[in-house]
């Protein structure tokens, strides 16, 4: 749910739903030139990060990147899948599969950062 919407907050959204792989920060300032600055940009994501909008994952090249949840309710989160980054083209895809991790007795799981590095079916 988002809190106070804004136009900048519209476009990033906007640009997370159409996208077809998680994108970073880095390719939401290219998308969106000078319309929006980055701090809001870092902003907003983050935001919508905590408010369950978009889930992110670190890549193994150390940035964060952020997909729009598809198949989340506000109450249920489903982000406990690898995620898959072509070598070549760059894109970072959500692997459809869902893993369930056997933890200890008492434990419980708040985030899970599966990361497979690769070449997707196009390159």
């Amino acid at each position: 749910m988002i809190k106070r919407n804004t136009k900048a907050k519209q476009m990033i959204l906007e640009s997370l739903k159409t996208s077809k792989s998680a994108i970073s920060q880095d390719n939401l300032q290219a998308q969106l030139g000078d319309l929006v600055d980055r701090a809001t940009i870092y902003r907003v994501l983050n935001s919508f990060y905590e408010d369950g909008v978009v889930h992110k994952i670190v890549g193994d090249d150390g940035k964060q990147y952020f997909a729009y949840c598809r198949n989340c309710s506000e109450k249920s989160h489903h982000h406990n899948h690898f995620h898959f980054r072509c070598l070549n083209c760059g894109k970072i895809e959500c692997l459809p599969n869902e893993m369930e991790v056997n933890l200890p007795e008492k434990y419980r799981t708040i985030n899970f950062n599966g990361f497979i590095s690769g070449y997707c079916s196009l390159c």
